[in-house]
Parts: structure tokens; C-alpha cells; sequence
């Protein structure tokens, strides 16, 4: 193909379909908001599943560069009760088809294989508008724009993209989480850090929940969740962290210490992420010359998939694109179709929530899972 993709967001998705793009030599520059690729942490640990975002890590020809990232034995997982005792312990032996990586080491080596100035930081959108002749230009907050024949949206939840594409916003799902940080934990909180075992670590009582990842450096990484309306947390002052762990820990009580400590103890201020979902099946009616993927194109309550899926849709469609380079628009309709069976499929669906859920109820769930 001869059009230039330019593709808005440096997250994991937008990066690899950059990387598959210039596998197959077709030329791409991706435009992010943030000024660097350190100005700001990239998230904890993320499990890469042998059915999704390692096929497109294969996409990419990253494999190798992903197994030296690859954290041993955190694969394993526990299943507590809310007073501690262990009711599900599962190791990593190896054979598991979900390796977990550090976000910002894979992020890291995606950027690290992609030519130098693909990526053009600092470059914010603040809008998109159509040019007509599937042609479009996108305007950032500097003040510079650019006009393409091909724009794709990898810009996540809040995309500038979409609003080209359907008049679908994500929406409140109904709950959120409170993460937190503790660092040095087999030495500064060894009950907890015994509790958490060697991998992550989930308690779920109905409308709470607590799950942890043992990150590398020994550091545990703790989303508390509560299924409350978004404005309950108006009466939380952030601002004065102590306060805002004792009150978001109030609604934990009676759970065991060890478990509470992951957020009474945290070593970084309690940092709110309320959740939103788009509405599970969106889709649109192709325009020619943009596309969206990842969060942007099928943001959900979290489930584990997110960024395998937005991979695997930047892997699918760079490969569309290599595959038809005479005919973008049959390359775009052909993604499109395959992204939105994909997106629905693993949707969440109503009840499996994990703030509805029983910790006896993820029990069950993690021993069918482990049936043969």
C-alpha cells in the first residue's frame, strides 16, 4: 500500500501494529499525548495469553525479546477467604499459557523495535474531523496538525478517534479500585507478602475485593475494589493520603490484617480508577480511511483480555493491510469484522463481575478451570 497510517496512542496495541507495519514495509507514525516514553509509570503485570497476545508477539517477530521479560513463577495464584485462610493455591510449574511481564518492559521492546522518530511524543489530539475521500486530519493541543489517508485510534478509552467512527461513550460500570503500592514486602510486611504467595492473589466478598500481583523488585501491587456508585467516593479527600487508606480500608473491616495492610500500608498515595465499559457489541458501519482498536474500538470491565486483545487487533490489522496492499477499504471491513466478533466474545457478561462474586464462587470457577 502506498498510504501512510498514522496511528494515534503509543500504548501496546498502536505499537504493534506500528511493528508489524514495518515488518511488512509499509510506513506508520504513531502520535502520543504523553512527552516520553517515561513521563509516567506504565502499570503492573500483565498475564500474555498463549490464544491472543502471544500470537501477536509472534506477529511481531518479538518472541525472543519477550521471554527474557517473561517473571518466573508468577503465574501462580491464590484464592483466600476474607480471614486470610488459603482456599485455592495453585504454582507456576512451567506449563501455564499465561506468562506474566512487566507493562512498561513489553511496551519498552515494542518501542525498542520500531525505527527511530515512528513515535512522535507530546503530540495530544484535541480533535479529528473529516476531509472527505476517506482523508482526515487530526489537530493537537500545540497547535500542528497532520491530514491521512489512513488514521487509525489506539488512543484507549477516551479516544478523539471514535467520535469519526460512532456516537458510542464508555460508560460507569459500577465500580472501581484503589491502587496501591508496597515495596520491599518479604522484609517490611512478611504476614502479607506470605499471604499474597509467590504469584497474585484474589479475596472476594460480595461488593469488595482485593487482588494483588507480586511484581518484580518484591513489590506487591494491590487493586482494592468496591462496587459503590462513582459519587460515593466524593466524600474520600485523596489529597490526604493516610485518610483516604484509612476510609477505603473501613470498608474492609474485619478482614484479616495481612489482607487490610495492602491498603493501610501502601507506600504510594491510594490512587482512584473507576471502571468503564463501552456498551458490550458495539460496532459501526464502515468509513473509509479510519479504524479503532483496543480500548478505543471495545473498552470493558476489566477481565484479564484488554491489552491481549488491543495486540491482537494491532497484529490482525497490520497483517490485513500487508495481506490487501491494492485495497485498504477491503483490508480495513475484513479487520473490523474479525475485531468485533472477537470483542464480544470475550466481552464480560452480566454476573461475572468480581465484585458479585463470592470468594467461594472464584474458588469454583479457578477448580473447573483446572479440570481437565
Amino acid at each position: 500500500m502506498t498510504t501512510d497510517v498514522t496511528i494515534i496512542g503509543a500504548g501496546l496495541g498502536g505499537l504493534t501494529l506500528a511493528r508489524v507495519l514495518h515488518l511488512h514495509g509499509i510506513p506508520a507514525t504513531v502520535y502520543e499525548a504523553e512527552p516520553s516514553p517515561t513521563a509516567r509509570s506504565q502499570g503492573g503485570l500483565l498475564d500474555i495469553h498463549d490464544y491472543n497476545g502471544q500470537l501477536a508477539i509472534q506477529a511481531a517477530d518479538l518472541i525472543d525479546e519477550f521471554g527474557a521479560i517473561v517473571l518466573d513463577g508468577r503465574q501462580a495464584m491464590r484464592i483466600l477467604d476474607t480471614d486470610g485462610t488459603v482456599l485455592f493455591d495453585k504454582s507456576d510449574d512451567g506449563t501455564g499459557g499465561r506468562p506474566e511481564v512487566q507493562r512498561g518492559e513489553l511496551r519498552q521492546i515494542l518501542l525498542d523495535s520500531l525505527p527511530p522518530g515512528t513515535v512522535r511524543w507530546g503530540r495530544k489530539v484535541t480533535r479529528t474531523r473529516a476531509l472527505g475521500e476517506g482523508r482526515h486530519e487530526v489537530v493537537f493541543a500545540d497547535g500542528r496538525s497532520v491530514v491521512t489517508g489512513l488514521l487509525v485510534g489506539a488512543d484507549g478509552a477516551w479516544s478523539r478517534v471514535r467520535p469519526l467512527l460512532t456516537a458510542a461513550e464508555p460508560a460507569y460500570t459500577g465500580r472501581s479500585v484503589v491502587e496501591t503500592y508496597l515495596y520491599d514486602a518479604a522484609t517490611r510486611h512478611p504476614a502479607t507478602a506470605k499471604a499474597v504467595g509467590a504469584g497474585s492473589m484474589m479475596v472476594s466478598a460480595r461488593s469488595r475485593e482485593i487482588f494483588v500481583h507480586r511484581e518484580r523488585d518484591d513489590t506487591l501491587h494491590a487493586y482494592a475494589g468496591l462496587s459503590v456508585p462513582q459519587d460515593w467516593f466524593a466524600a474520600v479527600d485523596f489529597s490526604d493520603p493516610a485518610a483516604a487508606a484509612a476510609r477505603i480500608a473501613a470498608e474492609f473491616a474485619g478482614w484479616a490484617p495481612e489482607l487490610t495492610a495492602l491498603i493501610t500500608a501502601t507506600d504510594t498515595a491510594p490512587a482512584l480508577r473507576s471502571l468503564h465499559a463501552l456498551p458490550a457489541g458495539t460496532r459501526w458501519d464502515r468509513v473509509p480511511g479510519v479504524t479503532l482498536l483496543g480500548d478505543a474500538a471495545h473498552l470493558a470491565a476489566p477481565n484479564g483480555e484488554g491489552a491481549n486483545l488491543a495486540m491482537l487487533d494491532g497484529a490482525e490489522l497490520g497483517r490485513a493491510l500487508a495481506a490487501r496492499p491494492g485495497d485498504t477499504e477491503a483490508a480495513l471491513a475484513a479487520y473490523e469484522q474479525a475485531m468485533f466478533e472477537r470483542a464480544l466474545e470475550f466481552a464480560e457478561t452480566p454476573g461475572s463481575d468480581p465484585g458479585e462474586s463470592t470468594v467461594h464462587d472464584l474458588v469454583a470457577a479457578f477448580t473447573r478451570h483446572e479440570q481437565p
